[in-house]
């Protein structure tokens, strides 16, 4: 039987402010919050709203036989609490339905996975708790940013101690197979990987609404007949997108939700089914391993990295950025934790592509990517001499790698302690429940006996 496993993103830029050269030393905000305000309210109301909305409904109207995926960002998060708290509310209303998986991603969906294993580490594992805490869900399937992955980075998150992750149906990687099958970690086989298959998702996401597009227009009836008339031993069918596609990349003018309501009922009476990615990886076995040597995408035709670390500026800011990565580690400031959360967003160095792709990009207040890498240094020169203030330049390398060996042998006795916690705790509910004893009737004393006897 074939199921459909529908998971949508959500992220929103973080814009940067004109950062002027002689700012760096003086300035240490970084960020347009007006721009800020505006692109998130905007793309509430436009899409994440009604989008979800319409989730909830078909959640609510199919009876539990409607099944979707959600990842969120960090950053994406702090930005709803400011600007959009109702699409938190709607997002709790989804969650409750009981038919919504709530994946895991880098906290600021940046690129910490292709440069530095603890940065990468610590804020999966900070989104994971905070999943936990909103949404009350332990994610057990990884999402990378942008779907960047590599046989590494799979052995990475498979040690974290996730089932599986979501991955690109890139072509130069599956050749010949196809992606509608589930496959696994080249360096760790119990890592299962869902890969996208772009065309039937940028069917949706990019096409829907293109009235020059052979297939205009898509109806529901027709798109699961595409999926109905796939082999049947191709059981795993992965539409992958992110949510501001419906309303900001196909208006709701173009009826793209009245389309996605249709489907359940399209997919029912072809007997397709709706899965969540963790009843996928649980479910069914892996049919082989992908090999991926070096990352993957699901951005632009060649589907790897280029656009963000393609020219000579892009690696140059993301070398710099990371050159100080031991020691934010190491920082308890809560404002320079922030911007490197900020700093670290993919966007920022995609901003600085000299590529030429097949869909627009918006460089928002760059005017060119030389334009926007300048921007983005004057900024991260200010952030330096920030970091570099609390833990100096000269500082030797060994004294840091002391404080960090230091740190991290501190971590595990903390982890150590939690789990001897944890095993008291369940020792002590194991215990079973003594009723209190009986107190024994007091004696009474000798002035007591002497009252008795003088009544008498």
């Amino acid at each position: 039987m074939k199921t459909i496993c529908l998971y949508f993103e959500i992220h929103q830029i973080i814009h940067l402010k004109r950062y002027r050269f002689f700012e760096i030393g003086s300035e240490h905000y970084y960020y347009d919050d007006y721009a800020n305000e505006q692109g998130m309210n905007e793309v509430a109301e436009r899409s994440y709203i009604p989008a979800l909305r319409t989730l909830i409904d078909m959640a609510k109207a199919n009876n539990g036989a409607f099944r979707v995926a959600l990842s969120i960002s960090g950053v994406a998060l702090e930005q709803l609490e400011i600007h959009a708290p109702a699409v938190i509310e709607l997002l709790h209303e989804l969650n409750a339905t009981g038919c919504c998986e709530f994946l895991c991603e880098p906290y600021s969906h940046g690129l910490s996975s292709l440069k530095n294993e603890t940065c990468f580490c610590e804020e999966v594992e900070r989104m994971r708790v905070k999943i936990k805490d909103y949404f009350g869900q332990d994610p057990k399937v990884f999402r990378n940013s942008s779907l960047i992955y590599d046989n590494e980075i799979g052995g990475i998150v498979a040690g974290m101690g996730f089932k599986g992750m979501l991955a690109e149906g890139a072509k130069h990687v599956l050749g010949w197979k196809s992606p509608h099958y589930l496959y696994h970690c080249a360096e760790n086989p119990n890592l299962k990987l869902l890969l996208r298959d772009f065309k039937l998702s940028d069917d949706i996401s990019l096409r829907f609404s293109n009235t020059e597009w052979s297939e205009y227009p898509l109806f529901a009836d027709k798109y699961i007949g595409w999926i109905a008339s796939l082999p049947e031993n191709e059981q795993v069918i992965n539409i992958f997108m992110e949510l501001s596609a419906l309303g900001i990349f196909q208006p709701l003018s173009s009826n793209i939700l009245e389309f996605l309501k249709a489907l359940p009922e399209c997919a029912k009476q072809k007997g397709i089914t709706f899965s969540t990615p963790s009843e996928i990886v649980t479910k069914l076995k892996s049919v082989d391993m992908i090999d991926v040597p070096y990352p993957m995408s699901w951005v632009d035709e060649e589907r790897d990295i280029s656009p963000w670390l393609g020219n000579v500026m892009q690696r140059e800011a993301f070398d710099k950025l990371y050159s100080v990565a031991e020691r934010v580690h190491l920082c308890s400031d809560r404002r320079i934790k922030q911007d490197w959360d900020y700093l670290q967003a993919s966007n920022n160095f995609r901003f600085m592509t000299t590529k030429q792709m097949g869909v627009s990009l918006d460089r928002g207040i760059y005017d060119s990517p030389y334009d926007a890498f300048t921007n983005y240094m004057n900024i991260l020169g200010d952030f330096i001499s920030r970091v570099n203030s609390l833990y100096p330049v000269d500082m030797e390398d060994e004294e840091l790698n002391s404080l960090l060996t230091t740190i991290r042998n501190q971590e595990e006795e903390l982890v150590q302690l939690n789990d001897q916690v944890k095993h008291l705790q369940s020792l002590v509910k194991e215990q079973p429940e003594k009723a209190p004893a009986k107190k024994a009737p007091a004696k009474k004393t000798t002035a007591a006996k002497k009252t008795t006897t003088a009544k008498k």
